[in-house]
């Protein structure tokens, strides 16, 4: 019996892909989406979130398709497909029928994805200031400008990087410490990641329809129990954003945090993690 507080790692080989989870915990299984910011994978995503989710649930951490140490390459010509293609290979590699969803920024894009393709197996979603939601109707923030900029120009540095976290990431950049800030440069400069970055501008307006959520028809039938959590100090992706989703989707709760950016899991940890395992008790596992 796996006790809550051991993280277990392991690498997932199916198809061409391969994808680094890490897991800890027992009980009804929550999938932990990352965000697709430079550097990004599962543990630094969510160190403060594991430990306190593992004592009621299965909790599974992976790097995302072209993160981490799992495989590179993402679909360009939907990435958000692509990403939740490679999410629920590993859930059927697992032998994992239904999951309860957290997805922060990218990740919540995957869920939604997710959400919006096999409705059956995801349980409820918690969506941290998701990407994909009114993207064509508006110019890109500056935060995502400079996220999606990172790797043009002279390619990343380890300046462009700090400007992105403590500038447009949290609403107080001195509580990042330079050392999370220079272990995500280290990642977000491997040759593999470089030569194809995961997160990049849709090509063509087809390409940046698909990644609206608002255009597509499926999401006003999406019954999928959804809490929308977003810091009103979001500057990447833009907290109307919550709204948007809850006149669109059914069932979706939303919860702004005061004085809070991007990483609503990070900042507000505490309340977050209460608030989201409250959410996950309210639902009735079939």
């Amino acid at each position: 019996m796996m006790k809550a507080n051991t993280l277990i790692s392991q690498t997932v080989k199916f198809g061409d892909r391969q994808i680094f989870l890490n897991e800890q915990g027992e009980g009804f299984p929550i999938l932990m989406l990352h965000g697709g910011g430079p550097g990004a994978s599962g543990l630094s995503n969510y160190s403060k979130n594991i430990d306190a989710l593992a004592e009621k649930y299965r909790v599974l951490v992976p790097d995302m398709q072209g993160y981490g140490q799992s495989s590179k390459g993402v679909n360009r010509d939907d990435p958000f497909g692509d990403l939740a293609d490679a999410m629920f290979g590993l859930l059927d590699q697992l032998k994992i029928q239904k999951v309860h969803i957290i997805g922060n920024s990218l990740g919540g894009a995957c869920g939604l994805r997710m959400a919006l393709e096999q409705p059956e197996r995801v349980s409820s979603l918690v969506l941290m200031g998701p990407g994909g939601i009114n993207t064509t109707k508006a110019l890109p923030t500056k935060g995502l400008n400079c996220l999606l900029n990172y790797y043009g120009g002279k390619g990343p540095t380890i300046d462009k990087l700090r400007t992105f976290i403590r500038e447009y990431l949290v609403f107080d950049g001195s509580q990042v410490p330079e050392s999370v800030i220079r272990e995500r440069f280290q990642a977000s400069t491997d040759p593999e990641v470089v030569a194809a970055p995961p997160l990049r501008r849709p090509t063509g307006l087809k390409g940046a329809i698909r990644m609206d959520f608002t255009r597509d028809s499926r999401l006003k039938k999406c019954k999928v129990p959804t809490l929308v959590v977003w810091g009103a100090n979001d500057l990447v992706n833009r907290p109307s954003g919550a709204l948007t989703l809850q006149k669109i989707m059914p069932n979706c709760d939303v919860y702004l945090f005061a004085n809070t950016g991007h990483w609503v899991q990070w900042e507000r940890a505490d309340e977050f993690n209460k608030l989201s395992l409250d959410f996950f008790d309210r639902q009735n596992i079939v």
